[in-house]
């Protein structure tokens, strides 16, 4: 039998339905206070939350993160913004000098092209 947290005693528990989140919950009647003994925890573990973060930056969207982990796609959302929110506003900068340095290609036309396009009217 369940012990109240309030009064410490052990007789006169009653069952009185669940949290919900599924914990039993009683209540006493010499006190006449409700408790749960063993709560369950309510949210998402960490696990979840780091996979869906990760998801993200993959390039995965909202809805099918959702749909992967089984979890709302505003959850995820909420969980985007909360993350982005405690980046530092600028990134960070390296501490002394770069020893290599890489550049992107880009090839562009200053003039007009030799032939013209076919899909473009004249």
């Amino acid at each position: 039998m369940s012990q109240c947290p309030h009064c410490q005693r052990t007789t006169e528990q009653v069952k009185v339905g669940c949290n919900p989140s599924g914990s039993q919950r009683y209540l006493c009647k010499v006190c006449q206070r409700k408790y749960t003994p063993e709560p369950k925890e309510q949210g998402y573990p960490d696990r979840i939350r780091q996979q869906a973060l990760q998801l993200y930056v993959d390039g995965v969207n909202f809805r099918r993160i959702g749909r992967i982990l089984g979890i709302s796609h505003q959850t995820v959302a909420n969980w985007v913004t909360a993350h982005a929110d405690q980046l530092p506003a600028e990134p960070p900068y390296p501490s002394g000098e770069l020893e290599v340095n890489e550049l992107d290609e880009l090839f562009t036309f200053v003039s007009k092209k030799k032939t013209s396009s076919t899909s473009s009217p004249r």
